[in-house]
């Protein structure tokens, strides 16, 4: 594959991401409110949908990781976009129901925060092999763009024209931009069949039994459970230590760039560093932003947590993109991809339950933080710990010719 092919399926691969928008907390939180109050629904009923919507749609990350791997991507990833814009669609039409509201979110979780996440990030994956790490610096920057327009446009929707108008015009733009985008994915079934890697492309079965899989995903599981339940209640969990809702705006918006910046150094990193020092390194100061946060009391004290938390983050986010390929090879990239992704969405859904029930039982939720803080760096000192196969020093066709012509004249 030509380097240009491959830049071009980083900018496709971000616009199908962009597309799981309507699959995830963060699109689905946009109309929570004035779709609960237009189909009269209860907040635990909800909550209860979207937890069990959530856990079940991720049971698709293995099999349609498998089905990329078999059939590629371009095809397969447009019909799921099409699908997708039609569930949103009637979802935008729902008149009322628990049932039929199931329905509609765990296909929406199953397709968008599932099955079109492992499409996007595989896509970049097969797409590089030395410059992965570059690739998904530069991919992880064009998603928070296209993320931050799409929150703004489809938000302002919401506010102005109704939940049910804003949907519609997702559905539209999942069908007229992101399924036709999706067409112009490059593939290079020869190259990606002949893999050899480093690795010779590993099967899923035997990355299972590495502790290279375990340790990275865990860590990015373990990420994603701390980040979503602090996430959800962000602007609670400030207001513990005193902090206003306008500070929390801006707390949010301080992560958010220093996350671009610890994106694009983390991109930069993978060509000279390990992956799994810059693993460890993200998760140690993702542990100190997190021993830290129950004891901030003035603001300069917050936006310094904020760096942390951005820097990190920004940084675990690039290595998960970036490190299966670089592990695992590219002949079963879809699967193993999938089955990390599966884990994180797992964890995700969870988060926020410990931290409600942290906050219910004690009041506070910084005795969840207290407990998982330890977990994080427990995982950050073993991902130093862990070799990649693309880590092992390499043995040359000529050195080992030449072992065996001395041994042969012993």
């Amino acid at each position: 594959m030509t380097a240009r092919a491959g830049w071009l399926n980083v900018v496709v691969a971000a616009i199908v991401m962009l597309a799981t928008l309507p699959g995830r907390t963060q699109g689905l939180g946009l109309i929570t409110e004035p779709m609960l109050r237009d189909l009269h629904l209860d907040r635990v009923t909800y909550a209860n949908v979207n937890l069990w919507a959530t856990l079940l749609g991720a049971a698709i990350c293995l099999p349609i990781g498998r089905l990329f791997d078999r059939i590629g991507l371009r095809g397969a990833t447009c019909a799921l976009t099409i699908l997708l814009a039609g569930v949103v669609w009637e979802m935008s039409r729902l008149a009322g129901g628990t049932i039929a509201l199931f329905a509609l979110v765990l296909a929406t979780r199953a397709i968008g925060q599932s099955a079109l996440s492992v499409a996007s990030i595989t896509a970049v994956g097969k797409s590089f092999d030395r410059q992965v790490g570059v690739a998904m610096g530069v991919y992880s920057v064009l998603l928070t763009v296209f993320f931050a327009a799409a929150f703004t446009a489809v938000g302002t929707s919401v506010r102005v024209d109704g939940w049910r108008t804003a949907w519609m015009r997702v559905a539209l733009g999942l069908l007229f931009v992101a399924a036709p985008a999706s067409l112009l994915f490059r593939e290079n079934p020869q190259q990606i069949a002949n893999d050899t890697g480093t690795n010779d492309g590993q099967t899923l079965a035997s990355a299972l039994r590495t502790s290279a899989f375990w340790v990275f995903a865990g860590a990015t599981s373990l990420f994603g459970l701390v980040s979503s339940g602090l996430g959800l209640f962000n602007e609670a969990v400030l207001a513990e230590r005193g902090f206003d809702q306008s500070t929390y705006v801006a707390f949010l918006a301080a992560t958010a760039v220093v996350g671009l910046a610890g994106q694009m150094l983390c991109g930069w990193l993978t060509l000279r560093w390990p992956m799994t020092r810059l693993l460890g390194v993200a998760m140690l100061i993702y542990a100190l932003a997190l021993g830290g946060l129950p004891l901030i009391t003035t603001r300069g004290q917050l936006w310094a947590l904020a760096g942390l938390v951005g820097m990190s983050g920004g940084m675990i986010s690039v290595v998960f993109f970036a490190v299966w390929r670089r592990a695992f090879g590219a002949l079963h990239l879809g699967r193993i991809q999938g089955a990390a992704q599966m884990l994180t969405v797992l964890a995700s859904a969870i988060g926020p339950l410990i931290f409600a029930q942290s906050s219910r039982m004690t009041g506070s939720y910084f005795p969840a933080v207290w407990a998982l803080a330890p977990c994080v760096v427990l995982l950050g000192l073993a991902a130093f710990r862990v070799q990649l196969a693309s880590d092992r020093p390499r043995v040359s066709e000529s050195s080992v010719r030449g072992t065996t012509a001395r041994a042969a004249d012993r």
